[in-house]
């Protein structure tokens, strides 16, 4: 059984190496936010491509500023787009606005907060010296050099800087497809009154949002029952996409046949077992070189694994590495004792005291229990190397994706 960080690994080598197209796509800038750039977008010009003022006040010669009390004349006006056509001579400057482009005979911006004006008369109240408040032209980017890599998730900032240079159509790899099937006789759809020992199938919505927020496109299978020939039909229909996501049947017990039908299949099982809970009959596996995860039934199981395992290949078969995992430290609010030699995945509450992270751990009624899910933001991260933890300690925590 492997650790936690071991298995994650894995995941991300076996998925690094199998054998698939990364097909590419053309889209619209406006489709392609968390999309993996398959070419990369090179700037079609300096910038910024003049030089450019940071701030609203006078554009002047330097020469003419060199200690506080000198007074210029104000000749014009110069806003953001617009051209100053006339020149200006020793002891003038023009007047202008953030972003405008400095004029040629002019090399320093002075604030207007730190200048009198009277008439066309303006006092500088402070020294200035050449290159005051200006952004020289090509001193964020060249022509034609790197922008954004390919192979780079697109964000608001990235896709910011992609309209910036003109590139409004992009090339990005193909979303890897996940099925998802969830198992199990006692499952029956959310949309439908359950009986009374029947329980609604509620994996399969949080898989497929987890997935699409990852960045895969899904194929929802359905739900197989306990039955082995049942099973494996919707596997195989499963195993036509990329990755397929199973929750249920991976525990010990006697219609416990996910792994059964798995090696009837010709499976290559990477994990059969991680050291967490919940989540520690998690199940890994190629089978006709497709990447197959089995996930505990229990609702909150099926989360904390899916963010650990299936997350990472998506990213890697998205074209790109695995994002980190989001763990961060925070000061223990409550009291914490736990037992095993186990990593726990607590439910918890994050919350900050000024710039400090505390966590509360929530009561809750085992893996099952996704009302407390629903109330937590994240997780407690406990190693049975602290079995007891005391208020004001420092821990790991892992936020609930989406919830911070």
């Amino acid at each position: 059984m492997l650790s936690y960080i071991d298995a994650r690994q894995k995941v991300i080598d076996v998925a690094g190496t199998t054998r698939r197209s990364l097909l590419r796509e053309s889209v619209e800038i406006e489709e392609a936010f968390g999309r993996v750039l398959a070419r990369e977008v090179l700037a079609d010009r300096d910038y910024p491509p003049f030089n450019r003022s940071t701030r609203d006040g006078f554009a002047i010669h330097s020469a003419n500023a060199v200690a506080p009390g000198a007074k210029l004349q104000c000749i014009g006006e110069l806003r953001a787009g617009g051209a100053f056509d006339g020149v200006i001579g020793p002891g003038q400057c023009v007047e202008i606005m953030t972003g405008a482009g400095v004029p040629a005979s002019t090399d320093a911006v002075v604030m207007i907060e730190h200048t009198k004006r009277e008439g066309s008369t303006i006092t500088l109240e402070r020294a200035v010296i050449s290159g005051d408040h200006i952004v020289g032209k090509g001193s964020e980017a060249r022509r034609n050099t790197l922008m954004v890599a390919a192979k780079t998730r697109l964000g608001y900032a990235e896709m910011a800087l992609c309209a910036q240079v003109g590139a409004t159509r992009l090339e990005v790899f193909a979303k890897p497809r996940v099925a998802i099937l969830s198992t199990g006789d006692e499952v029956v759809d959310a949309r439908t009154v359950p009986g009374p020992l029947q329980v609604r199938n509620s994996n399969g919505l949080s898989i497929e949002v987890l997935a699409r927020t990852g960045g895969a496109q899904t194929v929802q299978i359905g739900n197989a029952p306990d039955e082995k020939n049942a099973l494996r039909k919707e596997i195989e229909r499963g195993l036509e996409a990329d990755i397929l996501v199973l929750s249920g049947g991976v525990s010990m017990g006697k219609y416990d046949l996910v792994e059964q039908v798995l090696a009837e299949l010709g499976a290559e099982f990477h994990f059969t077992g991680v050291e967490i809970r919940p989540g520690r009959p998690a199940v890994f596996a190629t089978c006709r070189e497709k990447l197959v995860f089995g996930l505990p039934g229990n609702p909150v199981s099926t989360m904390v694994t899916f963010e650990l395992f299936v997350l990472p290949a998506i990213d890697r078969f998205s074209g790109t590495v695995a994002r980190a995992l989001p763990i961060f430290r925070a000061k223990l609010a409550t009291p914490v004792q736990e037992k095993g030699n186990l990593v726990h995945f607590l439910p918890a509450r994050i919350e900050w005291q000024g710039r400090e992270a505390q966590v509360t751990q929530l009561p809750w009624q085992g893996s099952g229990d996704v009302v407390a899910l629903a109330i937590a933001n994240g997780f407690l991260v406990i190693g049975p190397e602290r079995p007891q933890i005391s208020p004001g300690e420092w821990v790991d925590v892992l936020p609930r994706r989406g919830a911070i």
